[in-house]
């Protein structure tokens, strides 16, 4: 396939974000309320209690999140404990904003405390792989295509699998739910095509090592969050006359899904949506784990 560059304008764009994602990593907010609407479960089979861990990036770490209560990972335990009437759902947040696949299975294969909840759970979630993206991105700023990502693709995928082995070797039987990831920058600039077509790979990537385990699952999440509420496209009726690069500015387009101080990570309502997606799938397998282990 041939490669292509892309717009030198969009270079800029990515090399603001990019800064902006780690200055602000380390101090952002956290979220509440939920989407998920599913059906409650009452059957004296099904356990009363659940342990559930999530692991990863700063997704799973909630950066973003302006109310300030841990992005999606406290949303999906309130939605567990509330549609499946549970007495308790015991939550660990293994979220670091900033790391890599690497530095997670590091982790993973390092951290006791990390070790010794993996193995209690019932539920785990990952978020992995967007700063493995943005090491790229940083890599190849001003050569960046397509065909720069192959070669990450398949390191991250290596990690990722590790990591999927490690999570085993620790806990046979936990339903694992592995989240995809998203293109902040589809909103403003939805005719570079190449970074869908990036993100698109690298999320058919995860779900080929995700799939290879029997009880874990993907989450896609690039079109509920790249896209925004749906109403987020719509420019400013008084500027359509203006130049392209006026309506292409992050101060004339906005992702709703998107937390505005750095138009990267998810802000309260992204992450409901991610809640929304999670749920789906832990709603869909929910006898791989809420049925008691020893109910016929």
């Amino acid at each position: 396939m041939k490669s292509k560059k892309f717009f030198i304008p969009f270079f800029s764009v990515v090399v603001i974000a990019f800064i902006t994602f780690f200055v602000l990593q380390l101090s952002l907010p956290k979220a509440q309320p939920k989407l998920a609407d599913t059906t409650s479960v009452n059957d004296d089979q099904t356990k009363e209690r659940i342990h559930y861990t999530a692991i990863g990036d700063s997704l799973t770490e909630g950066v973003g999140d302006t109310t300030q209560s841990g992005g999606f990972v406290p949303l999906v335990a309130d939605d567990l404990q509330d549609d499946y009437s549970l007495s308790s759902v015991e939550v660990d947040n293994y979220g670091v904003a900033g790391e890599r696949s690497d530095q997670i299975l590091q982790r993973i294969q390092e951290d006791d405390n990390t070790q010794k909840d993996i193995a209690a759970s019932d539920i785990i979630t990952v978020t992995v792989g967007g700063n493995d993206i943005m090491k790229v991105i940083k890599k190849n700023i001003f050569g960046l295509s397509v065909d720069s990502f192959d070669k990450p693709l398949q390191k991250y995928q290596e990690n990722l699998s590790n990591m999927m082995n490690e999570i085993r070797s620790l806990n046979e039987n936990a339903s694992i739910y592995v989240v995809g990831v998203y293109n902040p920058f589809y909103v403003n600039f939805p005719e570079i095509e190449d970074m869908q077509t990036i993100i698109k790979n690298w999320d058919k990537g995860t779900k080929e090592v995700v799939e290879k385990d029997e009880n874990a699952y993907f989450v896609p999440i690039n079109e509920v969050i790249s896209q925004g509420t749906g109403d987020d496209a719509a420019l400013d009726t008084n500027k359509q006359d203006s130049s392209s690069e006026e309506e292409n500015d992050l101060n004339t387009v906005k992702n709703k899904a998107l937390y505005e101080e750095d138009n990267f990570h998810p802000n309260t309502t992204g992450y409901q949506l991610i809640t929304r997606e999670v749920m789906k799938n832990i709603d869909a397998t929910k006898s791989t784990w809420l049925k008691e282990e020893n109910a016929s």
